[in-house]
This record gives C-alpha cells, sequence and structure tokens, in this order.
C-alpha cells in the first residue's frame, strides 16, 4: 500500500500528537525512489521523513505493519495509542511515525541512540553523491542488562554465527531444571539470526533476531538487536573498523525552518523526565545559533518532558503580539550551574 501525508489532525483527541502533524514537509520524487528509512541529510536543520497513514489489511498486527514500514514496538505503540496491538480491524488508520530528528552526535559511522531505541548509520559517499543517513529500530537490554554506553568501533562480523550463551544464560537454565545449552548453533532457533557484527566491547554485538516482534523493546541480554532485512541490509556495507557512538538521550530538540520541535522518550531508569532532561534539550537549543533566537513555548515542552509520548511535539513560536522574549537568555545562570555545562558540544562530537 502506498502510503499518504496525513494533513494535520484536527480530530485526534491527544494534544501532544496533534503537533506531531504540524508543517510536515513535502517529500520529493527523488527521495520516493529511496529505500525505507534511507535519507537525504538535510542541508539546514536536524529532521528528517515524515509521518503518513496506512490502512490495515485482513490478519495483519500492528507489529506486522511496524515491521513493514521500519519501525519498532515502542514507536508504533505510542503513535497509535487507541489501536489494538494484535487485532485491529481491517482498514484501521495507523499512523506511521517516520520522522526523526537526529541525535546530537558526530555524523559518522553508527550513532545508536538507547533511550529512543532506534540505530542511525551515516555510510562514507563518494564526491557528487548526496550524503545520506539511514536509520532503522533496534532491542536493546532489559532491566539489568544495560547497554553499554560509549565510542567503540567493529571489530569482526560473523555469517549464520554459532551462538555461546553466557554463564547467566546458563545458570538461569539450570534453575529452571533445563540443561544449560553449550552452543546454538546457526538456524531458526539461534537468537543472533543470520548476521552478528562484534563490537570492541568485550560480549556485545550488533545482530539479527529469530524473534523479530521483540525489535523495539528493551529485552535483551545487553546486545544490540535488529530486524532480520535490516541488519542484512548494513552487514555488507558496514566495515570493521566502523565507529559506533551508544548514547543516551531521552530528549531530543529538532529544527526546520522557523521551527523547533521536541522528542521525549521513557528514560531507561524508569525516573520521569524533570529539570535535568529539560534543561538539556535547552542546552541543545543554546548551542544552535541558528535556533537561539526562536521563542519557544516552555509550556508545551515540559508537557513533552512529562508525557515521555515519543511523539515530535512542535514548540509553535509564541503570539506574534507577545512580549517578544528572550528564550534561552534567562536559563544561562542556571545552565551554568549543571555538571554537564559547556560539555555539550564534546557530547555531540561523541
Amino acid at each position: 500500500m502506498t502510503p499518504s501525508v496525513i494533513s494535520p489532525l484536527a480530530r485526534r483527541c491527544r494534544p501532544l500528537v496533534l503537533s506531531l502533524f504540524l508543517l510536515l514537509p513535502a517529500v520529493a520524487l527523488a527521495e520516493e525512489e529511496w529505500p525505507r528509512g534511507h535519507y537525504p541529510l538535510p542541508e539546514a536543520g536536524n529532521m528528517v521523513g515524515e509521518v503518513y497513514t496506512v490502512e490495515t489489511s485482513k490478519g495483519q498486527t500492528l507489529l506486522d505493519i511496524a515491521r513493514e514500514h521500519n519501525v519498532g514496538y515502542e514507536e508504533i505503540r505510542n503513535a497509535n495509542p487507541e489501536v489494538s496491538l494484535w487485532a485491529p480491524d481491517p482498514g484501521t488508520e495507523v499512523v506511521i511515525p517516520a520522522r526523526y530528528i537526529l541525535p546530537p552526535a558526530k555524523r559518522e559511522g553508527v550513532v545508536i541512540n538507547v533511550a529512543e531505541l532506534r540505530l542511525y548509520y551515516y555510510p562514507d559517499t563518494a564526491e557528487g553523491e548526496t550524503p545520506r543517513v539511514e536509520t532503522y529500530p533496534i532491542g536493546i537490554g532489559r532491566e539489568g542488562f544495560n547497554t553499554p554506553l560509549g565510542v567503540t568501533e567493529t571489530t569482526m562480523k560473523l555469517k549464520d554465527p554459532a551462538w555461546y550463551p553466557p554463564e547467566s544464560v546458563r545458570q538461569e537454565a539450570r534453575e529452571n531444571g533445563e540443561p544449560p545449552p553449550e552452543v546454538v548453533p546457526p538456524g531458526p532457533d539461534n537468537p543472533l539470526g543470520q548476521h552478528a557484527i562484534m563490537l570492541d566491547i568485550p560480549g556485545y554485538l550488533i545482530h539479527g533476531t529469530n524473534r523479530p516482534d521483540g525489535i523495539g523493546m528493551r529485552a535483551s541480554r545487553g546486545c544490540i538487536r535488529m530486524m532480520p532485512e535490516t541488519i542484512e541490509a548494513l552487514f555488507s556495507r558496514i566495515e570493521v573498523g566502523e565507529r559506533v557512538n551508544i548514547i543516551d538521550m531521552p530528549v531530543k530538540v529538532g529544527q526546520e525552518g522557523e521551527r523547533l520541535y521536541v522528542q521525549s522518550f521513557e528514560p531507561l531508569e524508569e525516573q520521569e523526565n524533570g529539570m535535568d532532561d529539560l534543561l538539556e534539550a535547552l542546552g541543545q537549543l543554546q548551542a544552535n545559533k541558528a535556533a537561539a533566537n526562536i521563542p519557544v513555548d516552555y509550556g508545551r515542552l515540559r508537557e513533552s518532558l512529562e508525557a515521555s509520548s515519543w511523539q515530535l511535539v512542535a514548540l509553535a513560536p509564541l503570539p506574534e503580539e507577545a512580549i517578544e522574549p528572550e528564550p534561552l537568555q534567562w536559563f544561562d545562570e542556571i545552565l551554568a550551574m549543571r555538571p554537564w555545562h559547556g560539555q555539550l558540544e564534546t557530547r555531540q562530537e561523541g
């Protein structure tokens, strides 16, 4: 089914979701020919993609649609809170939240935002070729098995890997009265799928999966899972020694033209997005000279942080008749007191 770009959805009941659809960019013909999840890098701003809708077919689950359209479990669930996950009625309109704020990190190699459950890949491009980004949903470590953060690199690529379960898996099997597996050979029961990329962090990989319904969830033992088709698409192109930057950014701020957006995800440690995240979001704005003088609706910003809704929220400019604000200057003193202030540029460089 060919997706259609949706207009502002005044009929939907969630205020934060409403702003998702403001000022959707037109899609150039050349971009329509690109594979799903591939986008030219914007000449200005830091946003790519679009939101669109599709209709369900008989027998389709919401997860079937998510996989077809390159989004994960949490993304599709939060964009469609009133749609049945497993048995939507045929013809149900489903929102595909395929519009993204690029992470504030160096655009090189692989950037993984664990809070967002999404991977971004910036391939090298030849002279004259359009610089681009590819983005894919991922699964990450569940509570107690956190995916490690930091800059690392790829060290080895394995086709049809065997899985040697760690001691924690073997111990769990013993406690359940099952024989602990020594090795799981390639095949349908192998949780690594058919492709694995080893990282320079002992025991951690980017790999496929035999359980694709878990993509877009915190369900692994720390490794980074991808859909079988997306890891296959990356496998032949990612080189050994490729930079991999794993970050945890539960709040992202985007700019497109004269409008700012914010997107907030559920923090990994189950605490509410609070003042620290608000200040970091504002710090991102302050670091962006092109956005520094755009008026910000701080009430809507706080609403997004409190909701952690995964949805893009437009921080609409204040009314023209209002007194012209100084959007960020009054936060300078507070920002200067934070331990991370002054390190945003370093963090963005990974």
